[in-house]
């Protein structure tokens, strides 16, 4: 019982350093991302904070199943080396005496990962595609970025302004390049604002600049300087969108019934299966030689690990496209890991106290 409780504060205390470390690193790229994005117009910058808490919910189940195998990975291996598992096996114990502490372990994080993955994950997807899409129904000065060439959605118009000032609505050293009519027209301002009018309309009024229409050196190119030149912004329409499937509730996707709603469902059903056997996975793949090399056997984990994860990839890939059943896919894979756990199991079995086979 002492041993049992002294093996779980360790596992509990190098779980929360992994998951800590890959939590961090999932978070760094993230961030990253959304950022560029958000230089480049595609995201406003009030909403990377939103969208990168939606991200890191989505991800929390495959970094808590990967946190749970490195664990109980490292933990075992930890023993092999320092040979406490030669006083294990020299006290009669087998290695089939450690799954019970590491299902007790185990068992929460599973229970975790199945609620994140069957009703959480989908939760914080739909919340970020619905928060994208209100960030796009914004008008186009909104998404407008400093020191950026912003295209309208109208997709007839360029943006530039080089700074932006006070409330956000002020805008400094702007350009406006338009076409209208097969005619392209420059606008340059020093400074500008937004406003909107009693009716709704909304528009970018520009102060002390100038307007060029036509093409230099043609007898009907026309330069113009305006004290005032307002612009009238168009406001993008709501359009009904359907969620994406990884958006869509278990529940939704019971009554869909479609091969890409069932793959998706393969996928959410095999995250808590594929943490629970990753879990006993780690038990015979810790084995470490103290007289050998400590990376091989650390490869080959890893090397599992991606070859069971790529394999339910793959599967998903087949039932969205109709070329093998729900019924066969959503088992097949986990079936074959589970031989291989047996296998490797009945191999270590054979490895006595001195690493040498009875």
């Amino acid at each position: 019982m002492i041993f049992r409780r002294a093996l779980l504060r360790e596992f509990g205390n190098l779980a929360l350093a992994v998951f800590a470390t890959l939590f961090a690193i999932t978070l760094t790229t993230q961030l990253i991302r959304l950022l560029g994005q958000a230089a480049i117009g595609k995201v406003l910058s009030e909403g990377v904070v939103a969208l990168l808490g939606f991200s890191a919910l989505n991800y929390l189940p495959v970094l808590l199943s990967l946190t749970l195998f490195i664990t109980v990975l490292m933990t075992l291996s930890r023993s092999y080396r320092e040979s406490e598992m030669v006083i294990w096996f020299g006290s009669g114990l087998s290695l089939l005496a450690w799954i019970r502490p590491v299902l007790l372990f185990a068992a929460p994080l599973v229970a975790l990962v199945a609620v994140l993955s069957l009703f959480l994950s989908p939760w914080a997807i739909g919340r970020a595609e619905e928060y994208r899409r209100q960030m796009n129904l914004q008008d186009d000065v909104s998404r407008v970025a400093p020191g950026v060439f912003r295209e309208a959605g109208s997709a007839d118009r360029v943006f530039f302004v080089e700074e932006i000032a006070g409330d956000q609505t002020n805008v400094q050293n702007v350009f406006i390049a338009q076409m209208r009519q097969g005619r392209l027209g420059i606008t340059v301002s020093r400074r500008g604002y937004r406003e909107s009018a009693e009716n709704g309309d909304r528009f970018v009024v520009l102060l002390d600049g100038r307007r060029y229409e036509g093409v230099p050196g043609d007898l009907d190119f026309k330069v113009m300087d305006f004290q005032r030149y307002a612009m009238r912004v168009e406001t993008r329409e709501a359009q009904a969108e359907e969620a994406s499937t990884k958006a869509m509730s278990t529940f939704g996707l019971l009554q869909a019934r479609s091969n890409p709603h069932l793959a998706e469902l393969l996928w959410r059903i095999g995250l808590p299966i594929a943490a629970f056997v990753l879990a006993l996975l780690a038990i015979p793949l810790s084995f470490v030689n103290p007289r050998a090399s400590r990376s091989v056997n650390l490869l080959f984990a890893l090397f599992t690990y991606m070859v069971y994860a790529n394999l339910l990839s793959i599967v998903q890939a087949w039932v969205s496209q109709g070329r093998l059943g729900f019924n066969t896919g959503w088992w097949v894979v986990h079936a074959g890991m589970l031989g291989v756990l047996a296998l490797l199991f009945y191999r270590r079995l054979r490895v006595g106290p001195l690493f040498g086979r009875r």
